[in-house]
């Protein structure tokens, strides 16, 4: 009996060794089958998340949020409400000024001068007063206007001036048929509303619809950019058919196949 169980008990190991190796070999298999369908359905799912944000139509082509094409910074943080409170302060700012100057017919000149005047005026009383009052006089800070900002902001200026220039020089020279006339059709438009106002006007209308429209633009920007989408193909559409009718009929250089007489 003891020869017989010792002879049993290798072929029992070995079946047992055997199945757990199989279970072991199924386990894994099925786990990087698993792994092969995670990595397989994550691919066109990550691919076509791709293709579609590549096929969503953005205003002007953005490819940028409206923050970083503002500049980004504190600037942009004013123009889209951030703080409500900062940007809320400088539209009231410009308000203020637009009424005091156009409204009131307020001049700048003016307005500086009965401000020094107010000021220097209540410093000057409050300075001779403390002396029979005995308080301490007031503290009048020392104000300094920073260097490393004014260099910034005409560096900044003086190469927006010379990209305007190069885009009128190629406008200028005639390469490009389409941007001459979209640039001559804004000047004339632009024409058009400074004959209704004046500059100031103008400025402060340009002031208010920075601080609207790229926070109404961030706040509804997929169904402006759907809408806009339709209107640029149906701008095209109208484009093609005035290029057919119009454009193309304009003779562009001297004939090559003239022969000289």
């Amino acid at each position: 009996m003891t020869e017989h169980q010792h002879e049993e008990l290798p072929v029992e190991s070995v079946v047992e060794k055997t199945t757990d190796r199989g279970l072991i070999h199924d386990s894994s298999s099925s786990s990087s089958d698993s792994d092969d369908d995670k990595k397989s359905s994550s691919l066109p799912s990550s691919s076509v998340s791709e293709s579609i944000k590549s096929k969503v139509f953005r205003l002007f082509g953005r490819e940028k949020p409206v923050h970083k094409v503002l500049g980004g910074g504190k600037p942009a943080d004013v123009f889209l409400w951030r703080n409500k409170k900062i940007s809320g302060g400088v539209l009231g700012g410009a308000t203020a000024a637009w009424v005091l100057f156009e409204l009131l017919q307020y001049h700048l000149l003016t307005l500086v001068c009965h401000c020094l005047i107010a000021a220097l005026a209540v410093l000057f009383l409050w300075s001779n007063a403390t002396t029979f009052i005995n308080k301490s006089p007031p503290h009048i800070p020392e104000v300094h206007i920073p260097e490393e900002p004014v260099l910034q902001v005409a560096a900044a200026l003086r190469i927006e001036i010379n990209r305007a220039l190069v885009v009128l020089r190629d406008i200028a020279s005639g390469k490009d048929l389409k941007k001459f006339l979209s640039v001559i059709a804004g000047l004339w438009v632009l024409s058009i509303v400074g004959s209704w106002c004046n500059f100031l006007t103008l400025f402060y209308i340009a002031f208010v619809l920075l601080h609207t429209v790229p926070v109404i633009y961030e706040k509804y920007e997929d169904q402006v950019d759907s809408f806009s989408e339709k209107a640029w193909a149906e701008i095209k559409k109208q484009y093609a058919v005035f290029d057919a009718k119009v454009l193309s009929k304009i003779p562009r250089g001297p004939l090559k196949g003239k022969k000289k007489e």
